[in-house]
């Protein structure tokens, strides 16, 4: 019997028990080994996949004696990029690129390269990129209910790398924050188990207790769950607008006035509907308060490098005022290098990123957002219409435009292979097992949800006439879903982040 079977065998076990058992098997040696040949097996078909120009081009695993020509080097990457452009540009893909317009591709390299050696821990050098920024998360905060905005009072934040650093960031405050003003040692966060999976990594590095709630039957936030969690140690509460894995919106409203009653923070995660939501609404779209509208939401994260259109590397974190914010802040005056100080994680930081995005922002403008919210929504009616055509299919909750798929019929990772075969590069998710997919403005092309929806049907029919074809991918997203050990799939995956940086 091989490990991973023997370990599907013990669903049985309570989860404490079955992590200390996980812990004694991994110390037997023959055992160990038996789970590293299971590895090798699973991950050897990845391995061309993942390193598709081994082949093609030469690897440098120490500098060159003499420096490659420019030429070469340009061609060498021009090549790579026109070969990986051809999957997103023609809308293949869900989510990863977001706008994907030649022309705009342009304009936010052009922008870029005016603003490549800026660096705002240099504020006295290169003050215009402290300009973009604080402009940047002006622009967001007003779109995202801000009544006033800057001073001690008012709606601030700061810019940072994408969603994860904003969600990182304001855990990382809350946690502060409740430490000084409240003295909290031992902090806890409530978070729907739909939540991102960058709060479970800021309570792993920031020593903050998560205290997952469940959902509802349409993959909303419980606020009964929510009101039983909270104790003396919770310092935050987290929603969704929407969530990452269904596309719905948690019961902000009554989740964020629960937070303020007891006295805790509420962070409103808009990573991905920040620049989608408050434009649907406008469209007449069925979209529940979610923002600082909301007295109770302390503060909101917002992808500005998704549907914002920015190049990949920006997003905006907000506060509900200043003294909150600089809870976020590292300063030191005590270093033999002088004063030094910075508003996010970093210290350097690339500032035509920033220049990059705020040119996004200021080019595209209201009408710019509306529009495309306008298209995006209309394609993804196009695509939940025909998915609820197909009878081995079900949608899950109630999206907008993040469109969530399971199937009680059938092997819904086996579905995903087939699309992968068929070009397409969807997202596969657990708990349930289902799959997603974002729509873009990649996918309001003529004839791109069309192509989906055909694709879709005949990797549906074939999966029903082929069962036993799993192909690479479908048992190891149903071994992740499956799999009572935990340890055996986070191992899996870093031997996967192995294979990355392999040359």
């Amino acid at each position: 019997m091989d490990i991973i079977n023997f370990s599907q065998k013990l669903k049985w076990i309570p989860p404490c028990a079955m992590r200390a058992l996980e812990r004694q098997l991994k110390r037997i040696p023959a055992v160990r080994r038996l789970i590293n040949r299971e590895y090798d097996v699973m991950l050897a078909e990845l391995d061309g996949d993942l390193k598709p120009y081994a082949a093609e081009f030469p690897a440098h695993i120490r500098l060159p004696a003499e420096g490659v020509p420019r030429d070469d080097i340009l061609a060498q990457m021009e090549t790579m990029q026109q070969r990986e452009a051809a999957l997103w540009r023609d809308g293949f893909v869900s989510g990863a690129v977001y706008h994907g317009d030649s022309a705009h591709i342009e304009f936010l390299n052009r922008a870029y390269a005016l603003n490549s050696q800026s660096n705002p821990l240099h504020a006295d050098i290169f003050p215009s990129t402290t300009k973009f920024e604080a402009e940047i998360v002006a622009m967001t905060a007003r779109m995202l209910g801000a009544a006033q905005v800057g001073g001690d009072d008012g709606i601030c934040g700061t810019v940072s790398s994408g969603g994860t650093e904003s969600i990182l960031l304001a855990m990382k405050t809350y946690r502060d924050w409740a430490r000084e003003t409240k003295g909290i040692r031992r902090p806890e966060m409530i978070v729907p188990r739909t939540a991102h999976a960058a709060f479970e990594k800021a309570a792993r590095y920031f020593g903050i207790k998560r205290v997952q709630i469940p959902v509802d039957e349409h993959f909303r936030a419980d606020v009964r769950a929510a009101k039983k969690a909270i104790t003396r140690n919770t310092i935050v509460m987290v929603g969704s607008a929407p969530s990452f894995p269904h596309g719905t919106i948690d019961p902000i409203t009554e989740l964020s006035e629960l937070a303020r009653q007891r006295g805790i923070g509420f962070h409103t995660d808009a990573c991905l509907g920040g620049f989608v939501l408050p434009f649907a609404n406008r469209l007449g779209y069925p979209v529940p308060p979610f923002d600082f509208r909301l007295p109770g939401v302390t503060s909101m994260s917002a992808d500005t490098h998704k549907y914002g259109y920015a190049a990949k590397g920006t997003s905006v974190v907000m506060y509900r005022g200043a003294a909150l914010r600089r809870y976020q802040y590292y300063t030191t005056g005590e270093w033999s290098g002088g004063l030094y100080f910075s508003p996010t994680f970093a210290g350097s930081r690339p500032g035509a990123l920033s220049a990059a995005c705020w040119a996004a922002l200021v080019s595209i403008g209201e009408a710019g957002y509306l529009d495309a919210a306008r298209r995006i929504l209309e394609t993804a009616a196009v695509i939940k219409a025909g998915i609820v055509e197909i009878p081995e299919l079900r949608i899950l909750g109630n999206p907008l435009w993040v469109i969530a798929f399971a199937s009680d019929a059938l092997n819904i990772y086996q579905v995903m292979e087939q699309m992968t075969r068929r070009g397409w590069r969807l997202n596969g998710l657990h708990k349930p097992s289902a799959v997603h997919i974002a729509i873009t403005l990649r996918h309001t092309q003529p004839g791109v949800a069309e192509r989906f929806l055909s694709d879709l049907r005949d990797s549906v029919a074939y999966v029903k006439e082929n069962p036993q074809d799993e192909g690479t991918m479908a048992p190891v997203y149903g071994l992740a879903a499956t799999l009572p050990m935990r340890g055996l799939v986070d191992d899996l995956l870093k031997r996967y982040i192995d294979i990355l940086y392999r040359v």
